[in-house]
């Protein structure tokens, strides 16, 4: 007679990863079985993605006051175009 051995699928609880708090900020989040998405919610108005090409001096002047210098520059065009 031969015998086949076959290896146990158990798991020892012992040997189970400690859940952390870590591990919940990551896990996946389901409301009435669907996958909530993390991050920002989609803006109601998006912004266009374009290619520009300006003077450098412009560039530099917006640059030079820091970060937001693309909403500074967005609300300049905004109001030479009289919106």
């Amino acid at each position: 007679m031969n015998k086949t051995t076959t290896e146990s699928a158990w798991v020892d609880p012992d040997d189970a990863p400690e859940l952390t708090r870590e591990w919940f900020e990551r896990a996946d989040q389901y409301e009435n079985g669907r996958l909530v998405k993390r991050g920002r919610p989609p803006a109601e108005n998006p912004k266009k993605a374009i290619s520009l090409r300006v003077d450098a001096d412009v560039l530099d002047r917006f640059k030079s006051d820091g970060p937001g210098w693309q909403g500074r520059m967005n609300e300049a065009l905004r109001k030479a175009a009289g919106l």
